[in-house]
């Protein structure tokens, strides 16, 4: 659609203001050439002496013909839309109108179209959730159930050992539930803000060493949900000017923090290293952030897709020990979250590998 009329206009505005070719320009046509075939063929009956009774079969055989050109032409494309419409009810989005009309019909099936469009991609999306959700939950699910089935079985004794493996598959599903809950707070819209005034250094100080006792605590686990398990790679604060302050929902902005963090270290190389920067935003107590890694980087043809959901980057593979990929909600997520302050997140330029910059505003936003 985007090299058709919907890429020019919106739907329902005239075709070039005031639209030659309406309905409406169209039935007064009809009863203008009603009326003058009407009064040329009484004209021509009172000339040549006809009798009336055949000027008014005449008229009125001429005049039927016109109006039923005149209506098949309507109602030709109401049977199409129809159709169509029918079809969209079933299910099937592929079906489209052909928008080859210049007036309020041609506008209708235009508006048709783009609600098919959007019905397609709705539809899409779900499937795409459906599938990626049942393969996330897939392997946690199955690790549980291979323990649980040698212990009954007596193959593996209920040791700490054999309990450890479970609770770890147990503590992996109820990573994947809570960043499903923050996607379906995502989906459901408005989440209020909790605004506060906050030191900076202080605040991403705390996060960066979470960040590390988590990797420690799971290490060497498989995620699958996204979390991190690497401990080979740096983390490095850089806070200026050491007393900065920001005014932001704090448990938000953790969210964006650690995500970004942990997408970092995902796709760095062995020993690399991670920089979070916090500068000063030109706004009172807003802030800017900086993500920045030593990995492959980010194609800038890819730069526009790194926020959509399940989007896993086209690096065919992840980079270092325990980088599994994740799930590819958690720059969704943070982008989430960013919005709901009004900010902006994005890639920037970057000598090398990824840098994400986190504009925050220094008032919250209103929320609708």
């Amino acid at each position: 659609m985007s090299d058709g009329p919907a890429a020019r206009r919106s739907p329902g505005e005239p075709w070039g203001g005031v639209s030659p070719f309406s309905i409406k320009t169209k039935l007064g046509t009809l009863v203008v050439i009603a009326v003058l075939i009407t009064t040329g063929l009484s004209m021509i009956a009172v000339r040549t002496q006809t009798e009336l009774r055949f000027i008014t079969v005449f008229s009125m055989i001429a005049t039927l013909l016109i109006t039923q050109f005149v209506a098949h032409s309507l109602t030709a494309p109401l049977d199409e839309m129809n159709t169509v419409a029918r079809s969209i009810s079933q299910g099937d989005y592929t079906r489209r109108v052909k928008e080859n009309r210049r007036d309020e019909l041609g506008d209708l099936a235009e508006t048709i179209n783009l609600m098919a469009d959007e019905l397609e991609a709705q539809d899409q999306q779900r499937k795409e959730l459906v599938a990626n959700v049942s393969h996330e939950l897939r392997t946690p699910i199955a690790g549980l159930r291979a323990v649980l089935e040698n212990v009954v079985d007596g193959i593996a004794p209920a040791d700490p050992e054999t309990m450890r493996t479970a609770l770890k598959q147990t503590e992996r599903l109820g990573r994947l539930v809570e960043t499903l809950l923050d996607l379906s707070r995502l989906d459901n819209g408005v989440v209020p803000l909790r605004m506060r005034r906050f030191e900076v250094w202080p605040y991403l100080s705390g996060v960066l060493k979470e960040a590390n006792m988590v990797a420690s605590a799971r290490g060497g686990m498989a995620s699958g949900s996204g979390s991190h398990t690497r401990t080979d790679v740096h983390l490095h604060l850089d806070v200026s000017p050491p007393e900065l302050t920001a005014h932001a929902d704090p448990e938000r902005i953790h969210q964006v923090v650690a995500n970004l963090i942990d997408n970092a270290i995902k796709h760095s190389p062995p020993h690399g290293r991670v920089t979070v920067k916090a500068r000063r935003g030109p706004l009172p107590e807003s802030l800017e952030l900086e993500v920045l890694d030593e990995g492959p980087g980010i194609p800038k043809s890819e730069w526009h897709k790194v926020f959509e959901r399940f989007n896993r980057g086209a690096v065919r593979r992840p980079h270092g020990p325990g980088s599994d990929g994740g799930t590819g909600l958690g720059l969704a997520i943070a982008r989430w979250a960013v919005d709901l302050h009004g900010g902006g997140i994005g890639v920037a330029e970057s000598d090398r590998g990824c840098r994400i910059l986190v504009t925050l505003p220094g008032q919250p936003s209103v929320q609708s």
